[in-house]
């Protein structure tokens, strides 16, 4: 995307203010998901042992943070990408029922991230996950679970402005559905991020589903790991933001695979010697409940309900000092 900096941006409230925003805004919404969503508070890892096969392959280039630990020869530890797996497995673990579900915080590096307004090599983001039964894996429950999610946006959106009036954002009052091939056929001529900008552009908020399977043109919309969400049955939330003129993914979420769709999945990506690690095979064997889950960008919802220009602006990381010194000529102040 590039470094964007938008013409006499303003950021309304101060560093100090917008560190107290960030801690409000992070509280409220966990609760208020939580609640809403019948999700239980859990700790998580910040690294899973690379050969248990619980870390996050992302699009299958990024590569993971490793280490060794004395304790545990010829064994190497990877800091997670994110919990799309080891989440279910939690469910399993602590009995969870259908229609219940667990949320954590997920911190994450990502070293291989291309820097810019939306993209730090550090992820913070609330993970959740969610039992349903098999007769559900359907895309009814999928659009009724983001509905549930936009609406929890908005409240937010409300609890926001009646703190911080001069800051919020004004969001949109509904969120449109499209799948990535009714996409693809109304702008073929355009590039997939170019397509999420002009749909989202024009309905304010859109859900664009099934991700990761190629479509007409041989391209997937987008990567996705072969062995956490089922592409016919996941998505993209995006929001128009008109502070840097492009769309704003806030949350991947989608129905994960089940033993027939994995073992599809992994035979399409090329990837089916997965199917020897543990957690793939309990995924075969029926041993995993079947679940919808997905990530909350704790930064990218901040940054979109308080209207800022940088992901630098309401999250800690590190960046190239150019880029830090380039932001404070055009007030934007990264933490």
């Amino acid at each position: 995307m590039g470094l964007i900096f938008p013409k006499d941006y303003d950021p309304r409230l101060s560093v100090r203010e917008t560190q107290e925003a960030i801690k409000y805004i992070r509280d409220t919404f966990q609760k208020e998901f939580g609640r809403e969503m019948n999700l239980s508070r859990i700790s998580a890892p910040l690294f899973v042992p690379k050969s248990s096969g619980l870390n996050d392959n992302l699009n299958g280039y990024e590569r993971p943070v490793s280490f060794d630990v004395p304790w545990w020869p010829g064994e190497t530890v990877e800091v997670v990408h994110s919990l799309a797996k080891w989440k279910r497995m939690a469910l399993k673990r602590y009995g969870f029922k259908p229609g219940e579900g667990l949320y954590t915080n997920m911190n994450a590096i990502r070293r291989d991230e291309e820097l810019d307004n939306l993209h730090s090599c550090y992820v913070d983001q609330w993970d959740w996950e969610m039992v349903i039964d098999k007769a559900d894996r359907n895309m009814n429950t999928l659009e009724g679970t983001v509905r549930m999610i936009f609406r929890i946006i908005k409240h937010m959106e409300h609890e926001v402005w009646y703190k911080y009036p001069n800051a919020v954002n004004k969001l949109p009052d509904d969120i449109y559905f499209i799948d990535s091939e009714t996409l693809l056929q109304m702008y073929p001529d355009k590039t997939p991020k170019e397509r999420e900008n002009a749909i989202t552009k024009e309905h304010g908020c859109v859900f664009i589903s099934r991700i990761g399977e190629k479509l007409s043109n041989g391209e997937p919309h987008d990567g996705r790991a072969p062995d956490y969400d089922d592409w016919q049955l996941n998505g993209d939330i995006l929001f128009w933001y008109p502070t840097l003129n492009c769309a704003l993914e806030v949350s991947s979420m989608g129905i994960r695979v089940d033993e027939d769709s994995l073992a599809e999945q992994l035979k399409k990506a090329g990837c089916e010697e997965r199917a020897e690690l543990p957690y793939h095979k309990m995924l075969l064997n029926k041993e995993l409940p079947y679940t919808i889950g997905g990530g909350i960008g704790q930064s990218r919802l901040c940054m979109l309900l308080l209207d800022r220009a940088h992901i630098g602006e309401v999250q800690a990381s590190i960046w190239p000092q150019d880029m830090i010194d380039e932001c404070a000529k055009h007030n934007i102040t990264l933490l």
